[in-house]
């Protein structure tokens, strides 16, 4: 049987650290490494830093949507916004681009989540929002009881 988790929030920066404890609290029960952990903070930190920075420009009116579903010993990440959108995906991922060099912006985000992640899908619409789905398999993971 899949666990589920589902969180909405205010995009604004405060709520990122958040979001990083909310998510790291729920997959504890599969008592995951300490790299794993690390590791999925780190794509929840960038992911929802990306919808308040990016998606909404820090429009206090947004608001992030985080759903995690434990499978097994997978756990898979849906971060979601409905802000502004990404104009073109491809170059969004590419290491270093930014479009908002002015915040001295690092444009690593989607690098780091492809490189922490096994899996990394990237749908997102003009003016209609972004959702990023990320899946890791945590090596020694416990299986949940029904």
């Amino acid at each position: 049987m899949n666990n589920e988790m589902h969180l909405q929030f205010r995009a604004i920066s405060e709520n990122e650290s958040f979001a990083r404890v909310a998510v790291a609290a729920f997959i504890a029960q599969l008592d995951p490494t300490m790299d794993e952990l690390t590791e999925i903070k780190t794509v929840v930190s960038e992911a929802v830093t990306n919808a308040i920075i990016h998606g909404y420009e820090n429009n206090e009116n947004g608001i992030v949507y985080i759903s995690v579903t434990i499978d097994g010993h997978y756990v898979e990440l849906e971060i979601r916004d409905e802000g502004l959108g990404i104009m073109d995906i491809e170059e969004a991922k590419q290491p270093l681009f930014t479009t908002k060099p002015e915040l001295e912006r690092s444009g690593m985000g989607f690098t780091i989540m492809e490189n922490f992640m096994d899996e990394m899908t990237v749908d997102s619409h003009p003016n209609q929002g972004t959702v990023i789905r990320l899946k890791k398999h945590l090596s020694k993971a416990k299986a949940l009881s029904n």
